[in-house]
């Protein structure tokens, strides 16, 4: 039977932060992935857990907070999707689809027959593509902030998306790719896509998001881009769904990096509810 699980904090958080991500950094490497190169990152040991990131991001910029704190039970395969941080770009829109099929191949290159998946904002359209479109190889989805229709977002949003500027981008962000991409043109060309792929965003039809079985765990802030109320409606179609509203806005909750303070400290308190999830009917390691 489904359960609706409403976290409001209402205490100072006194989990102490979390150590730079590099420090338990196992391997990294490439793959040739459907006409582009794909990097990805593994750490850990367990069972897998594959990270998406958001729009406009790379591993770091997303997860880089959280990273040492999941990898103490789990493996984690972190991605970087087409065109974004050091993977290659194609002569050919972005999309959530082809995003999907990507990272189902990859990780037909690295033997991993079925993962849990954790995708945060962009990340999280591309899970729900993954499990609708490759089920077999998921064991449970974590979606956070996720969109499913274009209802889900105020309608401001999609005026500002149709305006973007990449001058408008964030700098954490631009920095971070700009660090790491062997492509610093191709800040432009991400910026560009990401924006396209939104303005000409369509709706996952109710029919495609009903055809999700896995367990999944649905996670946004109550200040969100996100309106709670999608989430909410995400939850009642996904039979086997968990629904989390935590207090602050986008990313925060994983201390995404455009929303750092000198005191951040919510992922203390929120991984260890993911894990609590994803653990669920498993024997611990």
């Amino acid at each position: 039977m489904k359960r609706t699980i409403v976290y409001i904090i209402i205490a100072v958080l006194t989990v102490s932060s979390c150590n730079n991500a590099n420090q338990s950094k196992e391997s990294k490497g490439y793959s040739e992935v459907n006409g582009i190169k794909m990097y990805y990152e593994i750490y850990g040991q367990g069972e897998p857990l594959v990270l998406l990131h958001g729009g406009g991001s790379t591993i770091q910029t997303t997860f880089g907070r959280v990273i040492p704190m999941l990898a103490k039970h789990r493996k984690l395969i972190a991605v970087e999707l087409q065109a974004h941080g050091r993977t290659s770009d194609r002569a050919a829109d972005a999309s959530f689809e082809q995003d999907a099929d990507d990272v189902a191949t990859l990780l037909q290159h690295l033997n991993i027959e079925k993962a849990d998946f954790f995708g945060f904002s962009n990340g999280g359209t591309t899970c729900v593509q993954i499990a609708t479109r490759h089920p077999q190889i998921v064991n449970k989805i974590i979606l956070g902030s996720a969109l499913c229709k274009r209802s889900g977002m105020p309608a401001q949003f999609w005026d500002f998306m149709k305006q973007a500027k990449l001058s408008n981008m964030p700098a954490e962000l631009k920095e971070a790719y700009l660090q790491v991409s062997p492509n610093p043109a191709g800040l432009q060309v991400m910026h560009d896509k990401d924006a396209k792929r939104m303005v000409n965003f369509k709706d996952i039809p109710d029919e495609q998001i009903k055809t999700i079985k896995a367990p999944t765990f649905i996670i946004i802030a109550d200040q969100d881009v996100i309106q709670p109320e999608h989430a909410i409606e995400m939850h009642r179609q996904i039979a086997n769904s968990e629904l989390a509203i935590i207090p602050g806005v986008h990313g925060e909750y994983i201390e995404e990096i455009t929303t750092l303070k000198s005191n951040s400290k919510e992922a203390g308190f929120v991984i260890p509810m993911l894990e609590s999830f994803l653990d669920k009917g498993r024997t611990k390691q």
